[in-house]
């Protein structure tokens, strides 16, 4: 038997947006949820698409959106590669999906949480831990948090195999997206044994794609990969040049400003780099700000 990867777009669309009973697992394994009765026993698929009220704001597109019976809504995205600019994306994208359950007029007090699941399979963090949980808390004295918006950021690199007890589908969930691909020929036991990752699994047989869909999938990987090689080889590029400009500046500011400007400049000129490579080769302008972080009409006045 021969499968596909969890990752790209086109299997964690099919796993995660057209399998209700396979997403309430997965929410339910991920989320930071803390009583048994916040955990999701239903959902309704919502539009992936974040249309704006009007035309002239900026619309964007989630990997699966969904809500449960409450009104909570959920969106999930997998991220390939990190970029600078993905956290404010997230935050943009929940933000829209919060704000637009009222209508004119509506009463605030209606307004149900909107959580933020993202899978990244890049690192982005010092930190030694793979699980990142981001919400709004007064930081000095009470600790107390607002409602409303939690984000939830997993490295995926840094995940290792562990006994973790109550977070047994979490690591079984996890194992799913990170040891499963084109390269698997059986499928470890533990996994087939439980009846949501087993059906997991199934979707992502070869067989039960089209030529046409796998023809997708390969040039998603060819995307990537070319990527990848252009974003390393333009950070150490840009690297080199925000460097300089960070030193001379330092001059002035104090070396350790320098420095700071230095990584700032090479990070933001790396990501121009790239979209330059990229649009060269023919790119369509949303993959590029999709990989890159770059806004469309910073891409286009390249």
């Amino acid at each position: 038997m021969r499968y596909l990867s969890p990752k790209a777009d086109l299997t964690f669309k099919k796993v995660f947006g057209e399998h209700p009973d396979l997403v309430i697992s997965f929410l339910n394994a991920l989320l930071p949820f803390e009583q048994e009765d916040e955990e999701i026993t239903w959902v309704e698929y919502l539009n992936p698409e974040l249309i704006p009220q009007t035309p002239l704001r900026k619309d964007s597109i989630v990997d699966v959106r969904c809500r449960d019976r409450v009104g909570r809504q959920f969106i999930v995205e997998m991220q390939m590669m990190w970029t600078s600019a993905y956290k404010q994306r997230v935050l943009f994208n929940a933000s829209k999906a919060y704000v637009s359950q009222l209508e004119k007029g509506g009463d605030y007090e209606l307004l149900q949480p909107v959580y933020s699941l993202n899978l990244v399979n890049d690192t982005f963090s010092d930190s030694k831990e793979y699980y990142h949980d981001y919400k709004i808390v007064e930081t000095a004295d009470t600790k107390e948090v607002i409602e409303g918006l939690r984000f939830i950021f997993i490295e995926l690199p840094k995940f290792t195999p562990q006994n973790y007890g109550d977070k047994k589908m979490q690591v079984l969930w996890l194992r799913y997206l990170t040891e499963i691909n084109e390269k698997t020929r059986e499928v470890p036991e533990e996994l087939l044994e439980n009846p949501e990752i087993n059906k997991a699994v199934t979707q992502l047989e070869e067989s039960a794609f089209s030529e046409a869909q796998l023809l997708g999938y390969d040039r998603f990987w060819d995307m990537v990969s070319t990527a990848k090689m252009q974003i390393s080889s333009s950070r150490r590029e840009a690297l080199e040049k925000g460097l300089k400009e960070g030193l001379e500046q330092g001059l002035e500011q104090g070396l350790e400003q320098g420095l700071e400007q230095g990584r700032k400049l090479g990070h933001e000129e790396a990501n121009r780099i790239n979209a330059r490579k990229m649009k060269a080769k023919g790119y369509s302008v949303e993959d590029i700000a999709e990989i890159t972080g770059l806004s469309i009409g910073e891409i286009t006045s390249l």
